[in-house]
Order: C-alpha cells, then structure tokens, then sequence
C-alpha cells in the first residue's frame, strides 16, 4: 500500500474516526474535501486582489517569482531576522486591549532556535510553565533568514505569539478556577483553529499594511485550505503522492521540496491536517452568528475572551458556551 488509509482493511472507517477525532466535529471526508476546495477558490481570489493592488507591471506568475526572489524581502543574517520578528511582536503587543478585554500576564520572549536543528526547520512556540515559573517562547529558526521573506513573518508572528498561540495558552495556564488538566489540555481543531483566526485578527492590527504583506498572510491561509483538499484526497479519494504533491505547490506557491515533505506529513498522520482550517472557520461562524443576534451590542473584546476564557475546548463545547455567551449578552 502507499499510505493512504482507503487502501488498507477497514480504513474508511479508521479514517472517519481520525477525522472526528482532530476536528472534534462530526464531518465527513468529502465535506471536508468540498471546504477545502471551496476556501482555496476564495483565497485565489484575494490573492489576485492583492496583486493587482500591488501595481506590479508582471503578470500574478511574475508578481509572485518577484516576491520569492527580490533581496529586499529578504534580511541578510539570522540575526537581523530575530531582530525583525521582535519588531513585529512588539507592534502587536499595544494593539492588542482593542480585540480583548482581559490579556494574560505571563510575557513571551522571541528568541534564535537551538543550534542542532537545520534550516529546514519551521519556527515552533513553547509554552508557558503551569505555574507561572517560565515565560512562552516562540523561537525562530535564525538559519533559515535566507528563506524567510520579510513579507511572511508578520503572520507567522501573530500565529505563534499574540493574538495566537501565546495569548491563547498563557490565558488558560492563569485560569485558576479550572482544574490543572482543563489549563494544559490541547484540541488541535482548538488550538490550532484559535492561531490561524489570530492571523485574520492581523489585518485590524494593520500587520498588512501592503499588497506584498497581504500575499504573505493569504499564502499561509490558502496553504490550510489546501491542506483540507490533500488529507481527503489521499486518504478518501485515491490522489497518488505526486497529486497531492502538484496541487499543493500550485495552490500554495510554496516550493515542492517544502510540499513533498508536508505530504508526506498527511500521509504518516492521517486527520491531523484538517485541524487548522476548520477550527478557524468554525471561530469565525460563532463570531458571524454572535454578531447577527446582539447587532450594535456585540462586544469584539468580550466575545474574544470567551472563546479562550474556558482553555481548549471540543468545538461542540465552545459553540455552546457561544451560545450560551449570547442569549446572556442579549438579556
């Protein structure tokens, strides 16, 4: 077999049982399939907006070789790059009483990666000790500055620290009223849905201030989408490695190497994948819907701070504490 789990004795069902575990949802694999590929027909279309708003002469093809090859998107050490994402988290962190009413205490630093992993490897956050004895960190791969554009960093800033993963995390660690295990328990549909919504929180921040940066935060967006339409198609509708491999570079503009290994990635650990995109738009319906009921008496700080006031939750469990939040706010 090749990996895919229709392939082998009862894999639909296992893969079923994958999906509801990693989205926390009852969805099936061609829902999952049918979002992906509707997402990634909306993000195209932005990132065309972004383009011709860029006034770049090229075609999108040139705009976008332009933007992956041009030394002035680019810092020329690793640690003129840390100094370039501490500037960013840094322009973050005041804005940040405008999208929640209550912001955690526990501070992040933004430091280099230890020095035994290579250029390959993505920049990953370390969270806060439970009882308050260590700070977050999101710790950036300085080796890798040649092949970190500047036009990226901002959205991956606001993934992994604030409002992402650190502002998320080190607001469940301080809720003292929840048990130990509701303050360090992980839903990956949660917590990973929770930093890719912060990333759209980027564009009231004004972390997007250009076309170029605009790209930036869409290729990362339209990469999850992708990722909805390469887990299913692997695993529930037959797409060989070289198909996965295709799409994936062509929708995400990001290079083959970088999309056979995330393939291959889907393919050892079914489900995962489908995690990020759908715990984002499930954020963004409960906002949508919050909005609809309460109208002028939606509060954006205070429905922020319930979505993460309880810790990672299931994603039935936040929509009915939602729900709940708003027939209270209506009364």
């Amino acid at each position: 077999a090749d990996g895919a789990l229709s392939r082998y004795p009862d894999g639909a069902r296992v893969y079923a049982l994958l999906i509801a575990e990693h989205t926390t949802l009852p969805l099936t694999a061609r829902q999952l399939h049918d979002t992906g590929l509707r997402e990634v027909a909306r993000l195209q279309r932005e990132i065309e907006a972004a383009w011709r708003d860029s006034g770049h002469a090229g075609s999108l093809a040139q705009w976008l070789q332009h933007l992956d090859s041009d030394p002035r998107y680019f810092h020329t050490s690793g640690e003129a790059l840390l100094v370039g994402y501490r500037d960013i988290a840094k322009r973050i962190d005041p804005e940040l009483p405008r999208l929640f009413a209550e912001l955690p205490r526990i501070p992040y630093g933004v430091r280099g990666m230890p020095e035994h992993f290579d250029a390959g490897k993505a920049e990953y956050y370390e969270g806060p000790a439970l009882d308050g004895s260590r700070p977050g960190w999101f710790n950036a791969n300085l080796r890798a500055y040649a092949q970190r554009p500047t036009w990226g960093m901002a959205t991956l800033v606001a993934h992994e620290t604030v409002p992402g993963h650190h502002l998320q995390i080190a607001r469940a660690v301080e809720l003292r009223e929840l048990p130990a295990f509701r303050r360090d328990i992980g839903f990956s549909a949660y917590t990973e849905g929770w930093a890719l919504y912060a990333e759209t929180l980027g564009l009231e921040l004004g972390l997007y201030p250009d076309a170029a940066s605009r790209y930036g935060h869409l290729q990362m967006q339209i990469f999850r989408a992708a990722r909805l339409v390469v887990d299913t198609g692997i695993h529930a509708f037959g797409w060989s490695r070289e198909q996965a491999i295709d799409y994936l570079a062509a929708t995400s503009g990001l290079d083959r190497e970088h999309c056979a290994a995330e393939v291959d990635r889907y393919t050892s650990s079914p489900g995962q994948a489908l995690a990020y995109m759908t715990g984002q738009l499930k954020i963004i319906e409960l906002r949508d819907r919050a909005r609809a009921r309460l109208g002028e008496h939606f509060d954006i700080r205070r429905f922020h701070n319930t979505v993460i006031d309880q810790g990672a939750l299931p994603l039935p469990v936040l929509e009915r504490s939602i729900d709940d939040w708003i027939a209270a706010e209506a009364r």
